[in-house]
């Protein structure tokens, strides 16, 4: 990379910090039914506002120890757990992306699916308000590189993409409600059209690492008596390391496992 571009790199990954610690918020007041704008950020046992010195990602919790300036209180090691996280998937998937007209599509894609990933782990739901608004959104993002490069191809297999996995999900919810909510089936429409932006084969190996995700953590879970058959575990976590994984590696599975075959 150039100078210019890793400055860039480099700025993205400092905003993916930034962002995901605005997706801290979200993923905490979303289920909640509460606004991400107001009031501002404050300790839930004292109520004492975060101070702007204390709002720095990772630092400011390395910095107070992980507690309440104020009162002392823990905060959970999963706020900067997620700061970093969503950093380093942004800077991920800038360096497979590239600093292209599509980027700021699946940054956006990167940031909702943490948010949702986690609020489905703590409520075993995936709220309406952040996926539904996602497909325009998604959308409109994809707009701007199918016109300005003319990616009119590109854009027509994103639609596609989408729809098809919409249906698998849903005919999956119809045949076996009891393991794939509603919730799932309108999120895979959005994954579907981002991975099928990139290709089939992005496509293909994204929305088959969902399942062989959720298949290995549901029986490792099993096997250490965490669950049972009939539990209940939230499958848009696996739905969304799927996606992301089949962005940013998944040139490279295909690839690997076209060899394997021969062909």
């Amino acid at each position: 990379m150039d100078p210019v571009e890793v400055v860039v790199v480099t700025f993205v990954t400092l905003a993916g910090l930034a962002i995901g610690s605005f997706l801290n918020v979200v993923i905490w007041r979303v289920p909640r039914g509460e606004s991400v704008v107001s009031p501002p950020s404050h300790c839930p046992r004292c109520d004492a506002q975060i101070r702007c010195r204390d709002n720095i990602p990772v630092l400011s919790w390395l910095l107070l120890r992980g507690k309440c300036r104020d009162c002392g209180a823990p905060i959970s090691a999963r706020y900067p757990g997620v700061e970093l996280l969503t950093g380093l998937l942004f800077l991920a998937v800038t360096l497979e992306v590239g600093l292209t007209w599509e980027l700021p599509a699946y940054l956006y894609l990167t940031a909702i699916g943490v948010a949702l990933a986690f609020i489905d782990l703590d409520t075993k739901r995936l709220p309406n308000v952040l996926t539904l608004p996602s497909y325009p959104i998604m959308a409109g993002l994809l707009l701007i590189p199918a016109i300005v490069d003319g990616a009119w191809g590109d854009y027509g297999r994103a639609m596609l993409g989408a729809v098809a996995l919409f249906a698998f999900y849903f005919v999956l919810a119809l045949v076996y409600p009891a393991g794939m909510g509603m919730g799932d089936v309108k999120l895979s429409g959005v994954l579907g059209m981002g991975l099928a932006w990139l290709g089939w084969s992005e496509w293909f190996v994204g929305s088959f690492l969902a399942f062989l995700l959720g298949a290995v953590v549901g029986l490792t879970l099993m096997l250490l008596r965490r669950a049972g058959r009939r539990s209940a575990i939230p499958f848009g976590p696996f739905m969304v390391a799927g996606a992301l994984l089949g962005i940013i590696v998944g040139p490279a599975i295909a690839g690997w496992y076209v060899d394997q075959l021969g062909v």
